[in-house]
């Protein structure tokens, strides 16, 4: 999870401070970021580990966002986080570290209170495994919210991919019936929408059809950032930006690269909020960029382990960040939005 503050954010929630969370630190950094030219295993000059968080952490701070990061997993490596970092993740096939619960958020939470920090412009959440931590983030949405009613929540709802659940199944009505309606945007991947909407998705339209759905709940923004339908791979943007009107529905043909990558979701997601912050009236550019960054790292990746002799079918590959920023912060776009009718 991870709270941000744009650069713009008023002068008081601008200082910088290192700011007491029990026993551990959060690091804010205060004025508006300056970057210089903003998801490694065999790559030294890069942690292992670096996915969720880490990539949010890294992405939007490249874009000009000042970060807050609270992870569930505590991975402890992250800058701008309240962890104990060990030198692995829960995509691995071992992995250490505390798990925080919902009190021990919500500690975290009070922490920030008690020093003042509680103006955030986005909330940003990606993967949780139990409902006590996710009953624990929708507190936390009503709490910022309470300070800054126009908090943007971006939600990727991790839920699993390719039929197969990566939680336990109690998540999912949690996240259909409490989360799913104080979202703001939500970015689920074609298993995770058919979960939400309780629907099949196996042509374009049913992608369409669950956004609608999808906005029926709450979110007026809704990206499924693949489908794989009728031989494509699609990306399904929908914007509906004004309750009870038809939404603004786009989709980008992407091309499929033969590697499995580590964290194309969380980087998905990170990208989308942080372009849609820029573009909040345009959705499509928004996605266009972002999945313009995205490919332009995967392939970054590809010809990164092809060089070190790795085949890239044989294991997950983990995402060159740090020689990929100039793609992050200003991609040359190569997808393209196509509208769809409604």
């Amino acid at each position: 999870m991870a709270a941000t503050r744009s650069a713009s954010a008023s002068a008081s929630a601008q200082k910088s401070a290192p700011v007491s969370v029990g026993n551990r630190l959060a690091v804010r950094s205060g004025s508006p970021l300056k970057t210089t030219s903003t998801l490694n295993r065999r790559e030294p000059v890069e942690p292992a580990g670096r996915t969720a968080n880490k990539i949010n952490t890294f992405l939007l701070l490249v874009l000009h966002f000042v970060v807050v990061g609270i992870c569930r997993q505590q991975i402890s490596f992250v800058i701008l986080s309240e962890h104990d970092y060990t030198m692995n993740f829960a995509g691995y096939p071992t992995f250490k570290g505390q798990v925080l619960n919902g009190d021990q958020l919500w500690d975290l939470i009070e922490g920030l209170e008690a020093n003042n920090l509680l103006y955030y412009t986005h909330l940003l959440t990606g993967y949780i495994g139990s409902v006590s931590f996710l009953n624990t983030v929708l507190r936390v949405v009503n709490k910022l919210r309470s300070v800054n009613p126009g908090l943007t929540y971006v939600c990727d709802p991790v839920l699993g991919d390719e039929g197969k659940l990566y939680v336990a199944e109690e998540l999912v009505s949690v996240y259909r019936e409490k989360v799913v309606p104080i979202a703001s945007m939500l970015t689920p991947n074609q298993f995770e929408a058919e979960l939400l909407t309780k629907s099949r998705i196996v042509s374009e339209q049913d992608g369409r059809e669950a956004c609608n759905i999808i906005h029926a709940a709450g979110p007026s923004k809704v990206v499924i950032t693949s489908i794989n339908v009728e031989g494509e791979l699609l990306l399904i943007g929908s914007h509906q930006k004004e309750k009870g009107q038809p939404p603004e529905q786009f989709r980008i043909p992407i091309p499929k690269i033969p590697a499995y990558f580590t964290g194309t979701g969380d980087l998905m997601t990170a990208l989308l909020l942080g372009w849609s912050n820029k573009y909040p009236d345009n959705l499509g550019k928004a996605a266009e960029l972002s999945v313009s960054s995205v490919q332009a790292l995967l392939v970054r990746t590809v010809e990164d382990y092809t060089r070190a002799g790795h085949d890239c079918q044989s294991s997950s590959l983990e995402i060159r960040l740090i020689q990929s920023q100039d793609d992050i912060r200003n991609p040359e776009i190569k997808y393209r939005a196509e509208i769809r009718g409604n």
